[in-house]
């Protein structure tokens, strides 16, 4: 005689609840452990390559264009907002649209015809750009100009939000049409920790050195783009980097300019046009007097060089929008500033305008 003994159906379902929370947790902790393993971890300094050609040399006194522009990696134009900023959008651009944002850029920029050209947000390799080497693309746009190009990312796979960001592979970019001595990458301090810290930004400077004609002087051109979602204790460690780098040069005698994305305003520039609204990203603000007498801090603030991205642009009220003036430049003091204005492109191809310096090396 044989007896069935009743499962407990109450605790049938416990002992599946509890497989599958272990399942899950073991897939989490193998997932972390191999973005871990393959976490981008560059050196403090380390060599870029230049490549492609230039044709200028640089004497004393000399006079040239330089242009800043974070492009949004081709995917922030009038048409996108993003979930970083409050929107809703993660993929925010199709592929046609990508290559239609990239050639608009790159139109402008061959309109502009600058010396020497600092891009940020330039995708190497990027599900939300469709893999399009951007690099490439402006390298091949700027084919009279020397390229250098330093990750500030390269995340085998950003897992949020839903749908996920993917593959990340972004940098900053300098070309210029003189020619180079060296590009150097200088490592940026990182805010974030494991486990956020391994599928985030390694944020760097883009350092390229330009001899200076029958002088031992160079040219210092320094790209940045700092933190913009930290707490605000990353862009403070990154600016007093960036201070302490460009106050090096201007001792050893050298011509510096810093350029690009601050994602944050100057002390001695007016935002009285630009209030930030409630519940709207918040840039951090550089006290110039910190960087001592041997620097000028320059934008053009009459128009905005960024744009909020917490909602679609076109047909959105221009008169209330959030804007922002991030992008601009620091320029020591034996270079001469002849003009610094904002490309006003209504933000249609990119969520940032470029801004344009003209400058002359003192004797």
């Amino acid at each position: 005689m044989s007896s069935n003994k009743k499962t407990n159906p109450v605790l049938k379902l416990l002992k599946v609840i509890i497989c599958v929370i272990l399942a899950l947790a073991l897939f989490v902790l193998a997932f972390l452990g191999v973005l871990t393993i393959f976490e981008y971890r560059p050196e403090d300094t380390e060599n870029i390559e230049l490549t492609g050609n230039s044709s200028k040399t640089l004497s004393s006194k000399d006079s040239f264009t330089i242009l800043t522009w974070n492009t949004g990696y081709g995917a922030l134009g009038d048409n996108a907002d993003f979930f970083m900023d409050g929107g809703s959008m993660v993929n925010t651009a199709t592929k046609e649209r990508v290559n239609e944002n990239l050639d608009a850029i790159a139109d402008e920029i061959n309109k502009v015809n600058p010396d020497v050209i600092f891009l940020q947000e330039v995708d190497n390799y990027a599900y939300r750009s469709h893999y399009i080497d951007e690099v490439s693309f402006y390298a091949d746009s700027n084919s009279d100009k020397l390229s250098s190009f330093s990750l500030n990312m390269d995340a085998l796979f950003i897992p949020y939000p839903i749908p996920p960001i993917g593959r990340v592979k972004v940098g900053i970019q300098t070309l210029t049409a003189f020619e180079a001595e060296s590009a150097t990458r200088l490592s940026l301090p990182v805010p974030f920790k494991w486990p956020v810290r391994i599928a985030n930004f390694k944020k760097c400077l883009n350092v390229v050195r330009i001899p200076v004609e029958n002088t031992e002087k160079e040219l210092v051109l320094v790209n940045l783009h700092l933190e913009a979602y930290d707490s605000g204790e990353g862009k403070i460690a990154q600016t007093n980097m960036l201070k302490e780098v460009l106050q090096k040069e201007v001792d050893a005698g050298n011509y510096v300019i810093a350029g690009g994305d601050f994602n944050q305003i100057f002390s001695n520039t007016d935002y009285s046009d630009y209030p930030v609204y409630e519940g709207l990203w918040q840039p951090g603000t550089i006290d110039i007097s910190e960087f001592g007498d041997d620097f000028t801090f320059i934008t053009d603030s009459t128009t905005p060089t960024c744009r909020s991205l917490d909602k679609v642009y076109t047909g959105a009220d221009k008169d209330s929008f959030q804007y922002y003036v991030i992008d601009g430049f620091i320029v020591s003091n034996n270079i001469t500033i002849d003009s610094c204005q904002t490309h006003d492109l209504d933000f249609v191809n990119s969520d940032h305008n470029p801004v344009v310096m003209s400058v002359t090396l003192k004797d």
